[in-house]
This record gives C-alpha cells, structure tokens and sequence, in this order.
C-alpha cells in the first residue's frame, strides 16, 4: 500500500493541547454546523426537507455575522491613499528609496555578471538573493515573485525553483500575534472553539498564515487562515508609489499604450479585496455552486461562525502542489492530466459563467489523493464580461479561418479598441504575425506566442488591454507554465480546442451560431472537414452530447430569418446526397463478378463516365459524411431517439418547404446526371477517364 499523501506544506503539522486564553465571550456554534457533516438527517423525506430550508436558514444567518465582523475590513482607495502619505513625504521617500536600492543592487550584480561572462554560474546565487529581495520588501513585492515564479519563458529554471518558495513558505509572524487574532476577531477563547492546533503555522503566503486545527463542536478538521498584522499600511504605501510611477510611464514612456495606473488600480483593488477574509469566503461558496459539480474539482467548505475579516477557517485540503512532480508520479498521478483539468475548468470560469479565480498559482492548487484538483484561495476573483466570452470563442474562429479583417473586428467587442478606431492599418500587421505562426495547425500554437505575438501589435496601435483580459492571461500562462514543468511541448490551445469545438457545436447562443456557420461553409460550399474535425475535438471533452449539437443546428436551420442559410444546406444535401447514390452505385457495379459486367456492359467501362478527379471527389464526400455519422453514433450519449426531433420538425412549415426543395434539388441533379451520361456515352469522348472496374 503507497503511503499517504503528505499535507502540502513545507511545515509539519503537529498537533498541540489547545492553551486557555483570557476568555472573551461565550462559546458559540452556528446552527448549521450543530450537526456534524456525515450525521443521518431526521427520517422522511419532510423531515430532510425541513432539515434543508432550515440549514440554509442558518448558514446566512451565520454569514450575515461573519459580515458584521467584517464590516471594517479595508477598502483600496486611491484618494485616500493620495492624502493619506502627501502629508507624510518622508516616509514615502524612505520607502521608494528601499525599493529603488534594493532592485538596483540587484539589477547592477546581473550586469556585472553579463560583463564578466558568469551569468549561467552565478544564476541559482541571484535566484536566492532576488526571492530574500521580494521577501524583505513586503507583500506588494512577494505577489511579483509569485506570478515570475509560474513563467518558465521568462526566468530560467533556478529562479523559478526559488520563486515558487514565495508562494506558501514566507516568513511567519508569531503564534501570539495570530492567536490573539483568533480571539478578537470572533470573540471566543481558542478552547472553545478548537479541540486542537497545531503549534505552528502549517504554511504562510503572502497575506497571511495558515494553522491546521480540529473543531470542538465536531471534530472536523479545519485550516485557519490569520492575517498578517500590519499588512494594510505596508501595502498601501506600495501602490500610492506604483501609481505614482504608472503616472510617469503614462506621460513619458511612449512605446507602452495600456493605462498603466489603471492596471495598478485593477491589481490594487484585488489585493485589497483579499484582505477581507469574509469576501474570500463568499467567493469560495459561489466558485463552488459554479464549478465544484464536477467529480474532479474540489472546493472547501467555509465555516462562517469561525470566519471575520481577518480570520478564515475552511475545511482541510489534504494533497499535494500541483508543481510537485516526483510527489505526483509516486502516487500514480499525471502532471499533465491535473492541468488539462485545469484548463477546462478555466475554460468553463472564463467563458460560460464569466467568474474565474484570477491567482492559480501552485500554492493554491493541491492535489487530493483521489486526483481531484483542489482550489484553496479566493482572494483573488474576476468576471470577463458577458460580450467579451462569445468575441473571445468567435476570435478562436476567426483565427482557424485566418480571417484577419474579423479578429481586428473582434477587437471592438473586447473593448481593446474604443469603436471609432479604424481597425484597417491593423489587419496586415495580424496577418504577417499569425501567417508565420500558423503554419501547423492551430493546436499545435503556443500560447505564450500568441500572446507575445499580439503584445507586439498592441505596442504598435493605440490598444487599450482592459484588466480582466491581463488576468485571463495570467491564468492561463500559469497553468500552461505549469505543463511545461512536465512537458516543454505542451500546448495550452490543443489542450482547450476540445472545449472550443463543444460550445460551437452545442450552444445555442446566436453569436456563436454564427460563427459555426462561419467556420462551416465557404464561398459557398460547405466543409466537411471541419465539421468532422470539430466532431473528433468536441468529443473528446466529457460533456460534449450529440443531443445538444443536433437541436441548436436543427433551430438554427428552421430559424423564420434563415433562407440564406437553408439555401447553402439544401444545395450541400443535393451534393451530398448525389455522391452517396453514384459512390453506392459505382461500389456496387465493381462488386459484381468480371463476366456479368461485361455482360452488362460490353465496353466494360464501368456504369459512369466521368474524370478521376470527379471519381474521387465523390467518393471522399460520400465517405467523410459516412465518417461523421460513425462519430455521432459512436458518442457516448447517442440514441436513435435523438433523430425524433427531426420528424417533429418536418411538420412545420419551414420544414416542408425545406423537404420539397432538397427533393426537387436532388431529382434534378440525378436527371442532369443521367443526361450527361447519357451524351458521354454517345460522343465517347476520349479525353476522360472512365471508372475503374
């Protein structure tokens, strides 16, 4: 039997007596939780639903006081920052001097390194040196690290390792500090609240630190989180300097065109959102009704009775770090499938409910014995709007189809351009970027690449990257950084194209109807190919169902306003259903025996005349429309039953029209057919080639 996984965090977790402190109020326990998780509810389906109403009951009620406990918690404010330190210059000045000594000491060693050729050997020496720099210069500064420590294509490996310590093994503040902490907040003493706690803290991050604990009231195993003392007047002296700094970089620095104080502002804003612990735990109930239906995500429960503005108590992840490769390994677990995870997690967050979790960072992905990737921070959260999730799926489509006049368009819908920008000077720039870059495949594009290869079109024409895409990019580059750990050709898009193909073949947004259509048909003919390449992709994601791409379609065809799209498929079918019937013909005249064709036909020139590049063309039709029917078959949640929909809809009258116009269509193309044969036949045209036997 494989050993445990251990607890990931670079502390033990012994456990201590509780220690009695000076009692502040009576024990409480929130109603919800009188009842231990796992206890059998009352007998009768009335009794659990009353159980029911009354633990949701209880549950806002106990969040309503974690609120109250909140209701001081800090919020960013650049105004008052701004009067706040201008009456305080000196301290302002002592602080930009920190900073500015401590990177350019550190800047200087690496050019003297440059100069005198020892980068590479004294590379694991800066490494250690830049992370003790982040580490002394506080919280603004430690968040930096940890989002250098998840990009392998911008600091060498040495750096990474030592970067990634920044995420759960800082410095602590003293168990005194905390535990009092504990007691002010919620306004207990430690024993009346905890069976047990761990003599030290079990991890410490950047806001805080994090003790393993056993409630009183029912044993359950928790993680409090205690804030740092002080944070909030150490990080509001940093970003009063940083948008100080984003001020001067707006007036003078001309190659960079995003606003950069309202980048700051962005950052600071989530910072300071994350020093409200009750924020946080709202954020984890809500991720959780989102995403936490799916058997390989795991999201903590929030116990709100133990639960203010600086204190979280949660439930215990056990596992490990998702960077942690050997760990991983030695318990059987894939590196590569816990991201793809991931990503479709974060496909789902950006994409279908617009609420993702904007920091996924390792120390904030652990990983549970049974592989159920766990996410255990939610200080930092997002929404992508509404318009920018289907421009962002159409932008994919244009991207396949190289359609660069529509990707410059899509730019307007994703608010980087402001509408009365001309988006024409930028086609050809897309155009020379993504010709080198696509030519493989889509899939096979990194994503870094994209992403630097439109930071240097931005650079060039007046882009404005609204916040919410910055932290897009950060999530993904994260878990793609985290592949490339155990993969250096892993690539974030063939990892999400399955995702990709799914919404365009099941959802019945119009917009990304649309661009179904788009990507589907061209001049006119429709292409198969990708239609059998999206089937092939979109089946390999788990929810994909044959159902849901067969009912959008079939609204969309019969849609009152969708002659010009039933003209192109009544045409495609009339195609498609002529090769089937010559394919069939022509497959079935070379079954028969040699001397009954010829006594069939004396010339033995087959039952068609007609060029091989028409032979061929047949045939491939006939056989790709076979295949797809072979993959629709083939999924998981076919049923016959699922084709019902199309007898119910042959009794509107749409649909008739569409019937006698496929009926007439193809009547007529075989007659035209046969005619042609026919004076091929008695020309005996010798340029063409015949069918072979």
């Amino acid at each position: 039997m494989s050993a445990p996984l251990a607890v990931a965090s670079p502390f033990s977790t012994r456990l201590r007596a509780p220690r009695r402190f000076s009692g502040i109020g009576a024990p409480r326990a929130a109603l919800l939780e009188a009842r231990p998780r796992g206890s059998p509810a009352d007998a009768g389906g009335g009794a659990v639903l009353r159980a029911s109403a009354a633990d949701r009951a209880a549950e806002i009620q106990a969040e309503s006081r974690a609120l109250a406990r909140a209701v001081n918690s800090p919020v960013y404010s650049p105004e008052l920052l701004a009067r706040k330190y201008r009456s305080r210059p000196v301290k302002v000045m002592r602080r930009a001097l920190d900073v500015l000594i401590a990177l350019g000491v550190f800047a200087l060693k690496l050019l003297i390194d440059q100069r005198y050729g020892r980068v590479d050997q004294n590379r694991r020496k800066r490494g250690v040196e830049l992370r003790l720099i982040l580490t002394r210069l506080g919280t603004t500064f430690v968040k930096i690290g940890q989002g250098l420590s998840t990009r392998p294509d911008i600091c060498p490996p040495e750096y990474i390792e030592e970067l990634s310590q920044l995420q759960d093994a800082l410095p602590t503040f003293p168990d005194s500090d905390a535990f009092a902490c504990i007691e002010s907040e919620l306004e207990m003493p430690l024993d009346s609240i905890f069976s047990s706690i761990s003599a030290t803290p079990v991890a410490a991050a950047s806001l805080g630190q994090v003790y393993k604990a056993r409630l009183k009231y029912c044993g359950q195993l928790v993680a409090i989180k205690v804030q740092r003392p002080g944070i909030q007047e150490a990080i509001g002296l940093d970003f009063y300097l940083m948008r100080g700094l984003g001020f001067l970089i707006n007036k003078y620095v001309s190659g960079i065109t995003s606003d950069v104080v309202a980048l700051v502002d962005e950052f600071a804003r989530r910072v300071y959102q994350e020093l409200n612990y009750v924020q946080e735990g709202q954020n984890a109930r809500r991720f959780k009704k989102l995403y936490a239906d799916k058997e390989d995500i795991l999201v903590p429960d929030i116990f709100w009775d133990y639960t203010s503005g600086k204190v979280l108590t949660m439930e215990w992840i056990t596992g490990v770090k998702l960077n942690e490769l050997d760990a991983l390994e030695r318990h059987g677990l894939k590196v590569l499938d816990l991201v793809s995870t991931g990503i479709q997690c974060s496909l789902r967050q950006l994409l279908e409910s617009g609420y993702f979790h904007a920091d996924p960072h390792p120390g904030n992905l652990l990983v549970t014995p049974e592989g159920r990737l766990a996410f255990i921070d939610f200080g930092m959260m997002s929404e992508t709007p509404e318009k920018a999730r289907y421009a962002i799926i159409g932008h994919i489509v244009h991207l396949v189809n190289r359609d660069y006049e529509a990707m410059a368009r899509d730019y307007h819908a994703l608010d980087f351009l402001s509408p009365e920008v001309d988006v024409s000077p930028i086609v050809p720039a897309l155009q020379n970027f993504f010709d080198d870059a696509l030519n493989a495949t889509v899939s096979d594009l990194n994503f870094k690449s994209i992403v630097d290869g439109l930071g240097t079109v931005f650079y060039q024409y007046p882009f404005t990257v609204p916040p919410y895409y910055a932290l897009i990019l950060k999530s993904l580059t994260v878990l793609e950084g985290l592949a490339l750990h155990a993969d250096p050709n892993f690539k974030v898009l063939a990892a999400s194209y399955p995702y990709f193909a799914k919404r365009l073949l099941t959802d019945p947004n119009p917009y990304l109807r649309d661009a179904l259509i788009e990507l589907l048909f061209k001049d006119g003919r429709f292409r198969w190919n990708r239609l059998e390449n999206l089937l092939v992709q979109g089946s390999k994601d788990r929810d994909f169902s044959t159902k849901d791409a067969l009912q959008p379609v079939l609204r969309l065809l019969l849609d009152p306003h969708g002659e010009e799209l039933r003209v192109l498929v009544i045409k495609e079918a009339v195609y498609v259903v002529e090769a089937i019937v010559l394919a069939s013909a022509i497959d079935t005249y070379n079954s028969i025996p040699y001397f009954m064709r010829v006594l069939l036909n004396s010339d033995t020139n087959g039952p068609f005349i007609m060029s091989n590049v028409e032979l061929k063309s047949l045939m491939d039709l006939r056989d790709q429309v076979f295949r797809i029917w072979g993959l629709l078959q083939t999924s998981k949640s076919f049923d016959p039953q699922l084709l019902q929909p199309v007898l119910q809809v042959l009794q509107q009258p749409e649909a008739r029209s569409l019937g006698v116009h496929l009926a007439g269509g193809v009547t007529h193309r075989l007659a035209a057919r046969m005619l042609q044969q026919l004076l091929l036949r008695t020309s005996k045209s010798p340029d063409l080639a015949f069918s072979p036997l």
